[in-house]
């Protein structure tokens, strides 16, 4: 037991190690962090140097990352969002996966001597791309929540909906004898009906209730325990049911989508996400058989060609008709012209099915790999289309993105007028808060609220802030210099505000990098004396005098103390103002 553990501890090393440094190389030359995951596995694997076995066990775990990946991407996705975007996935996502399927079958049967069920479970599993290849990319990008990413992202979703048609093809073709035991394609399609309206109904009656009680809390353990409870039990539900654990996944991140609870759970889900979803890339190098790849080189580098070839004419054909510009319908095109890593499964499934042998599932998962791995380079060789893409098709069609100009943190007393003056200003405001009973009460008045702590860089991160223009933390705890400095780094282009407690609080981060630290009650005071002294009988310009002395002894008597790094700096100057105010401050009548 000790030494299958000290295995299994000096896999995960390799793993881990290989894929740091393959995709720091790879990130360094410009060629993305997928090849790189994908090039550490293939040395890592029994055709280069052999010292990690398993590799389709560890895929099967590491498939998770793609479970996580889409239950980010439906956090992202409100029901309304989604529903706006029905044409967009059942009509370009259908003409999408039906036409390439249909075309890379034609031509398996032109060049292969396959039968028709065996191209056909061949070739439709290579008419879908790679989710967790290409969704990163537009994030990465900063992409996806632009028309082109819609598009984009539409087709993807529809390719993982149609994993269940796919997969009841390949059972109505099945030649094993006991593959007749499972349901048929409308009793498949009735489960998966049940199982997305349960879901829908978990997520409201259960899962909402439960995040709001550990919000109440402040657990950001149990809130981590929850998350991945969800993803995971929504997924294993769809498994359970034969259908698609991602599609489980991703109804699951809809229907959290619009709670205060979107932005903390992508925070907590993300570490775990990128973690796996790179092993499972690793995973997929390690099943790169490269003796098929030897004993066939011609026909599976030119097949991968020619499914790069015809996905990408094909999808640029479609972009075109549904009005896209030609250079936005090749870029898009280009970027889902792979094959995806759900053809692993259908393979697999074929093969159970006694449709296609051994042989041929390596093969064919070999011009996967290789169409994957040859993604990077296409996006590269084409980067000033692309770049011309991102100009007109972003301002064109379909609503902006919608990140925010500002991120308020805090929705106290002081961050509620705050948030309130900047949208009656005409900006986009993200609020975030940790206290979970102001948040409902928030809620009751209409306002948004997300859940979260302010101060951790990956929930600022997934609240907006690398789009926002104001940072702005008004909670009731001062954030320190560190990490001001932190979030100016991260994010040079946001102005950052603070609302500061009292004057040592505005010394101490007087050498940070904020735009400006107030004092919560300077000006409330200034503002009362300022009415009293009008109650008194002062005029407006004795008033102004007064108010204006004042700031100018107090701006005076920070700088004397922000200088010494001391609060009892220039303390004189307190008495000398009173002094003056006395005997040259305008009378009382």
């Amino acid at each position: 037991m000790e030494q299958h553990d000290s295995l299994m501890l000096l896999d995960a090393l390799l793993m881990l190690g290989f894929a740091l440094l393959a995709v720091l190389a790879f990130r360094r030359i410009g060629l993305g962090a997928t090849l790189g995951y994908l090039m550490a596995g293939a040395l890592l694997g029994p055709f280069v140097l052999g010292w990690v076995a398993g590799a389709e066990e560890m895929a099967t775990v590491a498939e998770l990352g793609i479970v996580m990946l889409l239950f980010v991407v439906g956090l992202e996705l409100s029901p309304e969002r989604l529903w706006r975007m029905k044409h967009l996935i059942f009509g370009l996502g259908f003409a999408q996966v039906a036409a390439c399927g249909l075309a890379v079958t034609a031509t398996i049967l032109a060049l292969t001597g396959y039968t028709l069920a065996a191209a056909l479970a061949i070739g439709l599993p290579l008419g879908l791309s790679s989710t967790a290849q290409v969704l990163p990319m537009l994030q990465s990008a900063g992409r996806l929540r632009t028309p082109f990413g819609e598009k984009a992202f539409a087709i993807l979703l529809f390719q993982d909906l149609s994993i269940i048609p796919l997969i009841t093809i390949v059972s109505a073709m099945s030649r094993n004898p006991q593959a007749d035991e499972g349901p048929g394609g409308w009793q498949l399609a009735l489960i998966t009906i049940g199982a997305i309206v349960g879901l829908i109904l978990a997520g409201r009656l259960l899962i909402r209730p439960l995040f709001r009680l550990i919000g109440g809390m402040g657990e950001r353990e149990l809130f981590i325990v929850a998350a991945l409870f969800t993803v995971l039990a929504s997924a294993t539900l769809m498994q359970w049911l034969g259908l698609s654990a991602a599609l489980g996944a991703f109804i699951a991140g809809v229907m959290l989508a619009d709670t205060p609870y979107r932005h903390e759970l992508e925070a907590d889900i993300e570490p775990f996400r990128a973690i796996l979803l790179g092993l499972f890339f690793v995973a997929v190098g390690m099943m790169l058989d490269l003796g098929a790849i030897a004993e066939r080189p011609l026909f599976v580098f030119g097949f991968a060609a020619l499914l790069i070839v015809i996905k990408t004419a094909i999808i640029t054909g479609i972009g075109m008709i549904m009005k896209m510009r030609w250079k936005a319908a090749v870029g898009l095109g280009l970027l889902l012209s792979q094959g995806g890593e759900f053809a692993f499964v259908l393979y697999t499934a074929a093969q159970n099915a006694l449709l296609i042998e051994q042989e041929s599932a390596s093969i064919f998962g070999a011009i996967v790999t290789l169409s994957m791995a040859a993604t990077p380079f296409l996006m590269m060789a084409t980067r000033r289309i692309r770049q011309e893409v991102a100009d007109e098709a972003e301002t064109r069609e379909e609503p902006q993105p919608q990140g925010a100009s500002a991120v308020v943190v805090g929705y106290g007393r002081f961050g509620q007028s705050v948030a309130q003056v900047l949208m009656a200003g005409g900006l986009s405001v993200t609020v975030i808060d940790r206290n979970a009973a102001q948040i409902d009460v928030a809620e009751e008045f209409g306002s948004k609220v997300y859940y979260g702590d302010g101060t951790r860089m990956d929930m600022l991160r997934q609240a907006g802030a690398g789009d926002a223009q104001l940072i702005m933390f008004c909670m009731d705890e001062v954030p320190d210099a560190e990490l001001v400095a932190a979030v100016a780094d991260a994010w040079p282009n946001a102005a950052i505000y603070v609302r500061g407690f009292d004057r040592k609080s505005v010394i101490d981060l007087a050498k940070s990098p904020a735009q400006y630290v107030i004092r919560e009650v300077f000006e409330s005071a200034i503002r009362m004396a300022d009415i009293a002294l009008e109650h008194v009988g002062l005029s407006q310009e004795e008033r102004d005098s007064a108010s204006l002395h004042y700031r100018e002894n107090d701006r005076e008597r920070m700088r004397l103390q922000i200088e010494g790094g001391d609060i009892y700096a220039a303390k004189d100057m307190t008495r000398e103002q009173q002094r003056v105010l006395r005997l040259d401050g305008p009378s009382v009548r």
